[in-house]
C-alpha cells in the first residue's frame, strides 16, 4: 500500500500568475520559437493553495554510465484524493516553468477525483527551476533532449515507487498538452511497463522543419470567423508591401505599428521579424480562441472574433490601419508602449547563457535549441505568402539557428534531428496502445497531430471549434457541447483503462465531436 507516512500534503497560499510576462514572451510563445505551442498557465484563480516544491535527484545523462553527475529535479505532489487502490496520475512539465497550480485545477484533477488518484507534476528538464547544469551554454545544452527528459519521467516514476511504496500493479496514467502531450504518447511507447495509459492533448507527434500548415490553419480559422476577414489581412499586408517600399512610408509604418525602433528595410531580418510578429499576433489568437483560460499576460480575453471584428470595420480605417489596431490590442494587454522587433535584440536575448537572463527563465532560448536539434515546427509563410506577406521563410529561422548557437546548427542539422526524431518515435504512425491523441479543429497545431484513430485501442478525438489544449482547462458554464462530451469521453475511457476486464468499443475513423 502506499504509506500514509509520506502524504502530507502541505500547502502555500498564492495568487495564480501568468506563465509569461511580456509581449516580448508571448511572442515567443505564439510564434513557436520561442515556446511554441505550449500549454499555458490554467485559468487564473485567486489565493488558491498549492503543494509546495519536492526535489529529485536525477542523473545527468541517462545514456552514457561513465557520467556520474546528478542534479535536482522539481516536482510536485498532491495526495489529497488518494484512496488506497487507486491509479497514479502523472501530469509531465513541458517547454517552461512547472506551474503547481495544475495540481489543483484543471480537468485532470477532476478525473483524479473520480478515480482516487496519487498526482504527480514533474519539471522539464531545463527548465522553471530544474537547472542540470551551471548555465545554458551549447556545450551544456547537449543534455536537452526529449528522449533524456522521457528518461527522467521513467527513472522519476520508479523513485516515488519507492517512496510511496506503490505496491506492484498500480496503473499510472501520464497527461500532458502540446509538447508534453507528445511527451505522454512517447512515454507509453517507450516505457510500456512503466505507463498504463496516456492522455495526450494537442501534441506534435511528426517533427517537421518547414511547418507551413500553421498559418494555413489560421487562415481557415479566420475565415470561419468572417468571411471577410482573410481578405482584410491579404489587403493589409499588401498596404504594408507598399509603405515598405516608399521612404515615407517607413515612418507611417513606425507610428502605425508603435515600432520601438525605426523600420531599415535593407534590414532584410528586421523585416521579416515585423511581419512574423504580426501575423504571430493573429496566430496566438488563433491558437487560443474561445478557451476559457484568460488572455496570456493580458487583463482582456482576445478572440478570433475581436480581430476580425477590427479587420472588418472599415470606419476604423484602410486595412493596414486596421492591421496595426490589432497589434494595439496585443501591445495594450501587456501594458506594453511599442513593438520590439529588432533582430538583433532577438539574438542578443536568446544568446545569453544565464539562468536568470529573460530567455532563460521563460525557457526560449532552451526551446529554440530543442527546435534547432530535434523538430524544426517553424510556422513559416510558405503556404500563405498573399495573406501575411512572404517574409518569414524556413531560411529565416533556420538562420536564428545558426546565429544564436554557433555555424554547426545549420540547415542539415535542423533537417537531420527532425529526420532522427520521427525515426525514433514513428511520427504519425506513433505504435501505442491505450493513448487517446485529443485535438481542437481551431489549433494549427493539429496539422501535425493524430486526428484519426490508427489502433483500436489508441483513438483520436477531434473537437470542432476549439483550440489549443481546450480540453485540459477546468470546466466552464460557457464549454460548447462537444468540449463536454469530449471531456466526458476522456474520463470513461481512463475508467476503462484503470478496468482491466472492460470492453473496448472503439473505432477506426476519425471521431469528431
Amino acid at each position: 500500500m502506499v504509506s500514509n507516512k509520506n502524504l502530507g500534503f502541505i500547502v502555500v497560499s498564492v495568487s495564480v500568475i501568468t506563465l509569461l510576462g511580456g509581449v516580448e514572451g508571448w511572442k515567443m510563445f505564439h510564434r513557436g520559437r520561442g515556446l511554441g505551442g505550449m500549454l499555458g498557465s490554467p485559468k487564473a484563480v485567486p489565493n488558491i493553495t498549492v503543494p509546495p516544491a519536492e526535489w529529485f535527484v536525477q542523473q545527468l545523462d541517462h545514456f552514457n554510465p561513465t557520467i556520474p553527475r546528478t542534479w535536482e529535479q522539481r516536482y510536485f505532489t498532491n495526495p489529497s484524493f488518494f484512496v488506497p487502490g487507486g491509479p497514479v496520475f502523472l501530469m509531465i512539465g513541458g517547454e517552461g516553468t512547472a506551474d503547481p497550480t495544475w495540481m489543483v485545477t484543471g480537468q485532470w484533477i477532476e478525473y483524479a477525483k473520480r478515480y482516487n488518484a496519487l498526482c504527480f507534476m514533474l519539471e522539464h528538464r531545463y527548465y522553471g527551476a530544474s537547472h542540470p547544469t551551471r548555465d545554458l551554454s551549447a556545450r551544456n545544452l547537449i543534455y536537452l533532449s526529449s528522449e533524456q527528459a522521457l528518461a527522467d519521467l521513467a527513472y522519476f516514476i520508479e523513485a516515488m515507487t519507492v517512496k510511496y511504496e506503490i505496491p506492484d500493479g498500480t496503473k499510472w496514467i501520464a497527461f500532458g498538452g502540446s509538447y508534453s502531450g507528445a511527451l505522454a504518447a512517447w512515454l507509453r511507447a517507450k516505457y510500456p511497463h512503466l505507463i498504463h495509459g496516456a492522455v495526450s492533448a494537442s501534441a506534435p507527434l511528426l517533427a517537421k522543419a518547414d511547418f507551413r500548415e500553421y498559418y494555413r490553419v489560421v487562415e481557415d480559422d479566420l475565415a470561419i470567423s468572417n468571411g471577410s476577414c482573410v481578405s482584410a489581412i491579404r489587403d493589409a499586408t499588401q498596404e504594408l508591401n507598399m509603405l515598405l517600399k516608399d521612404p515615407l512610408g517607413h515612418k507611417t509604418v513606425n507610428e502605425l505599428f508603435k515600432l520601438c525602433d525605426s523600420i531599415d528595410v535593407l534590414e532584410k531580418n528586421d523585416v521579416s521579424n515585423l511581419y512574423e510578429s504580426l501575423a504571430g499576433n493573429i496566430a496566438g489568437v488563433a491558437q487560443y480562441n474561445g478557451d476559457n483560460r484568460q488572455f496570456e499576460g493580458g487583463t482582456f480575453n482576445l478572440t478570433l472574433n475581436t480581430v476580425c471584428d477590427i479587420m472588418v470595420n472599415e470606419s476604423l480605417g484602410t486595412p493596414v490601419k486596421r492591421y496595426s489596431l490589432v497589434n494595439e490590442k496585443i501591445l495594450e494587454a501587456y501594458n506594453k508602449k511599442c513593438l520590439d522587433y529588432k533582430y538583433d535584440k532577438l539574438i542578443t536575448d536568446l544568446g545569453q547563457v544565464d539562468w536568470h537572463c529573460e530567455a532563460a527563465e521563460n525557457g526560449g532560448r532552451q526551446w529554440v535549441y530543442q527546435t534547432c536539434m530535434e523538430f524544426g515546427f517553424y510556422q513559416t509563410s510558405s503556404l500563405t505568402a498573399e495573406v501575411f506577406g512572404d517574409q518569414f521563410p524556413l531560411v529565416f529561422f533556420i538562420q536564428q539557428c545558426s546565429d544564436i548557437f554557433g555555424p554547426r546548427y545549420n540547415a542539415k542539422q535542423v533537417m537531420r534531428g527532425v529526420k532522427r526524431t520521427n525515426t525514433i518515435y514513428g511520427g504519425l504512425q506513433l505504435q501505442a496502445a491505450r493513448v487517446v491523441y485529443v485535438h481542437g479543429s481551431v489549433d494549427p497545431w493539429h496539422a501535425l497531430g493524430i486526428t484519426r484513430t490508427i489502433r483500436l485501442d489508441s483513438p483520436a478525438i477531434y473537437i470542432r471549434g476549439t483550440a489549443h489544449c481546450a480540453d485540459m482547462y477546468a470546466s466552464s458554464p460557457s464549454d460548447p457541447p462537444q468540449l463536454v462530451a469530449a471531456r466526458r469521453k476522456i474520463s470513461d475511457l481512463i475508467g476503462q483503462w484503470l478496468d482491466e476486464d472492460s470492453e473496448h468499443n472503439m473505432t477506426d475513423t476519425m471521431e469528431t465531436l
